[in-house]
């Protein structure tokens, strides 16, 4: 009988292991221009577990591959918000929203569409 106990905790050991840890998302994230694409990746890249970030310019898409036991989507959507750049269900203050280089003031209609 402890032969199988021990069979079956060190099979569920290998099957948690083997386990894929790696998530993929896609999220929407304000933005205008090259230098938000920069400001946005790199905000996502320094943030622990990110494997791959890369966001669209023209789509808004955000698509992230990372680590589900390092970070989660929250902590990632708050260094995103921590920027200047809104996400799915987050706003960045007004106060960084406000630091952003004029090129890249995504809530003004007029720099919108100077970018289209």
């Amino acid at each position: 009988m402890k032969k199988i106990v021990i069979v079956i905790v060190f099979l569920i050991g290998i099957v948690g292991f083997s386990q894929n840890k790696n998530a993929k998302l896609t999220l929407k994230v304000d933005g205008v221009c090259e230098m938000c694409k920069k400001r946005i990746e790199t905000a996502c890249i320094k943030t622990k577990g990110i494997k791959s970030a890369v966001w669209n310019v023209e789509t808004h898409e955000l698509k992230l591959l990372f680590n589900e036991n390092s970070t989660n989507i929250e902590t990632i959507k708050k260094n995103i918000v921590a920027v200047g750049h809104d996400t799915e269900g987050m706003k960045a203050s007004d106060e960084v929203y406000n630091k952003l280089h004029g090129c890249c003031k995504y809530r003004d209609e007029k720099v919108r569409d100077a970018h289209k």
